[in-house]
C-alpha cells in the first residue's frame, strides 16, 4: 500500500517534469489508490479529496485582482503635455531673454533643501506650508518653497569668494502644501531676479524695469499692471515712535501682510502674544492706509529715512520711464520675515487675480544664518497666474503646432534610404524634420502633417528618386515643386 503510493507520486513528479498532459494517469492513480486506501482504515485528506490535484494546478489559480491606477497627477501639481509644454518653454524664454537683457547669469539648486533653511521663528505661512520629512540618513528635510534661502546658501558657501556686485536669475519648481485657488498651486515655477552687494535703491529700481520689460514684452500695459511699492521701514518707524522694541519688527511685519486677507479679530491672539496690544495696531493701520508720498511724509516728516528710501526710488522709476506702473501703497509689507527695505508687488489692476509677482530688499538675510551682512534685493515672479492673466487678455500665443518645419516620407519601403538621406540633409540645414519611420498612405502623411501644424511635406516617389530629386509640398501655400537631393540645402536658406 505504501509502495503504490510513492509510486503515484513518483509518476505524477516524472510527467511533471517532461511537461506532459497527466490527467488521464492522474485519475487512473487516484481510482487504484483510493481503492486500496479505502479497505486499510486511515485514509489520508489528500487522497479523500478528489479535487486535491486541481486545487494545486497553477492553470487554474484565480487571479489577484490589481487596484486600478490613479490616472490624475496628486492634487496641486500638473502634467505637461507637449502642448503645456510648448506654452512653458515659451514663458521661460521670455523670462530669460528678459534676464539676459539686463545681464543676469543663470544659476541653480537642488530642490531638495535642509529643513532648517525654512524655519523661521516669525510665524510667517511659508513655514507652515512646507513638503518637509526625514530622509533615510535620520536628516530633516524639505522640498524648497521659495530659492531666495538657497541662494543664500550658495553665496555663503564661497566664503567671499564670490564678487560683487552678484546679478543672478533662476527659475526654480517651488512647492507650498496650501490652500487652492485660481493661480495657486501647491507647485509653480517661479523667475527669481537678485541683485547682491549693491546698497542703493538703484538695485531695486533696476528690478522694477526688468519686470516692466517683461510685461511690456507679452504684450501688457500698465492698464493691466501695475506695480505697488513701499518700504519696510514704515513699519519701523511707527514702531519705534511707540516704543515697541525692534526684535519684534519681522514678526509684527508678517501679521500685518496677514490683514489684507482676515480681520483684525483673527490675529488678535497673535498680536497679543507679541505684547501688542489693538491701540498699536490701529495706528498702524491709520498710517498703512495712505496712498501717496506726500501724505506718508505728512506723517513721518520730511528727514525721514523711510520717506527719502521711497523719494529716491520713484524718482529712479522716472528715469526708467516706468513711472505709469508704479504706486505708492502703504499698506504694502509682504509676508517673508527676511525683508528690511523697499518691498514692492505687481497685481492685476481689474483686481480679478492675486498677487502676479512680488519681491524688495533683504538686506539681513545672511546674518540669519550667521553670515557676513551683505546688501541684496530680488523678486519671485510665478508662472500660474501670469498665464491667466495672458489668457484673460487674450495675449497668448497658440501652442497648437509642434514646430515641424518639413514631414519626410517615403512612398515605397525601398526608399526608406533615400528618406534618411533626405531628412539628415535638411537637419543639418537647420530644420526641425519629423522622418515618417512605418508603411503609411500618402493621404495619411498630408492628415498627420497638418495636424502637427508642419509647413512642408517632402515625398520621395520612384521617380523622384530616379531622378534625383524630392518632391516638396507648401503645406500653407499649397505649391509643390521638386528640389535636387543636393540642392536641398539651398532650399532651405531660400526659404
Amino acid at each position: 500500500m505504501k509502495l503504490t503510493t510513492i509510486m503515484f507520486f513518483l509518476a505524477v513528479s516524472r510527467f511533471s517534469q517532461r511537461g506532459m498532459a497527466f490527467s488521464a494517469v492522474r485519475h487512473r492513480f487516484y481510482s487504484r489508490t483510493s481503492a486500496l486506501m479505502a479497505t486499510s482504515g486511515r485514509v489520508s485528506n489528500a487522497v479523500q479529496d478528489k479535487d486535491v490535484l486541481s486545487k494545486t494546478d497553477g492553470a487554474t489559480k484565480s487571479k489577484v485582482p490589481t487596484e486600478k491606477l490613479d490616472t490624475n497627477p496628486p492634487k496641486g501639481t500638473r502634467d505637461f503635455y507637449p502642448e503645456e509644454m510648448r506654452l512653458r518653454t515659451w514663458l521661460f524664454d521670455q523670462w530669460r531673454t528678459v534676464a539676459a537683457a539686463y545681464g543676469f547669469s543663470e544659476y541653480d539648486a537642488p530642490v531638495l533643501e535642509s529643513e532648517a533653511l525654512y524655519t523661521r521663528k516669525a510665524g510667517e505661512e511659508v513655514t507652515q506650508q512646507l513638503y518637509n520629512f526625514v530622509d533615510k540618513g535620520d536628516r530633516a528635510v524639505s522640498l524648497r518653497p521659495e530659492m531666495t534661502p538657497s541662494l543664500a546658501r550658495m553665496v555663503m558657501a564661497k566664503k567671499g569668494g564670490l564678487p560683487l556686485p552678484l546679478k543672478w536669475y533662476s527659475i526654480p519648481q517651488c512647492w507650498r502644501y496650501e490652500r487652492m485657488t485660481r493661480g495657486r498651486r501647491r507647485e509653480h515655477f517661479q523667475w527669481n531676479m537678485d541683485v547682491w552687494g549693491i546698497a542703493g535703491e538703484e538695485a531695486d529700481a533696476e528690478l522694477l524695469s526688468a519686470m516692466v520689460t517683461f510685461f511690456k514684452n507679452v504684450g501688457l500695459t500698465s492698464e493691466d499692471v501695475g506695480i505697488k511699492v513701499n518700504s519696510r521701514l514704515v513699519i519701523g518707524e511707527i514702531l519705534a515712535e511707540l516704543g515697541i522694541p525692534s526684535e519684534k519688527f519681522a514678526a509684527t511685519c508678517v501679521l500685518v501682510d496677514k490683514l489684507e486677507k482676515v480681520p483684525i479679530d483673527a490675529i488678535q491672539g497673535d498680536l497679543e502674544e507679541l505684547g501688542l496690544d489693538r491701540s498699536v495696531v490701529e495706528r498702524l493701520l491709520d498710517v498703512l492706509t495712505v496712498k501717496s508720498v506726500d501724505a506718508i511724509q505728512d506723517i513721518l516728516g520730511e528727514e525721514s529715512p523711510a520717506v527719502q528710501q521711497i523719494s529716491k526710488l520713484v524718482n529712479l522709476c522716472e528715469g526708467y520711464g516706468i513711472s505709469d506702473w508704479i504706486i505708492f501703497d502703504a499698506s504694502v509689507v509682504r509676508g517673508l520675515a527676511y525683508y528690511t527695505g523697499v518691498v514692492f508687488e505687481a497685481f492685476d489692476r481689474k483686481g480679478v487675480l492675486r498677487a502676479i509677482a512680488g519681491g524688495g530688499r533683504y538686506d539681513k538675510l545672511l546674518e540669519t544664518f550667521g553670515g557676513e551682512p551683505t546688501p541684496a534685493a530680488g523678486f519671485g515672479f510665478g508662472d500660474a497666474v501670469i498665464v491667466e492673466l495672458l489668457k484673460d487678455r487674450d495675449l497668448l500665443p497658440s501652442f497648437e503646432a509642434s514646430g515641424v518645419d518639413t514631414v519626410v516620407f517615403a512612398m515605397t519601403e525601398d526608399l526608406y534610404g533615400a528618406a534618411l538621406n533626405v531628412a539628415s540633409s535638411l537637419r543639418e540645414a537647420g530644420q526641425k524634420v519629423d522622418l515618417i519611420m512605418e508603411k503609411k498612405k500618402t493621404k495619411w502623411v498630408f492628415k498627420h502633417a497638418d495636424r502637427i501644424g508642419a509647413k512642408y511635406c517632402a515625398i520621395i516617389g520612384n521617380q523622384e528618386f530616379e531622378n534625383g530629386e524630392v518632391s516638396i509640398k507648401d503645406l500653407l501655400g499649397g505649391e509643390q515643386n521638386t528640389v535636387s537631393m543636393e540642392g536641398l540645402k539651398d532650399w532651405v536658406d531660400s526659404q
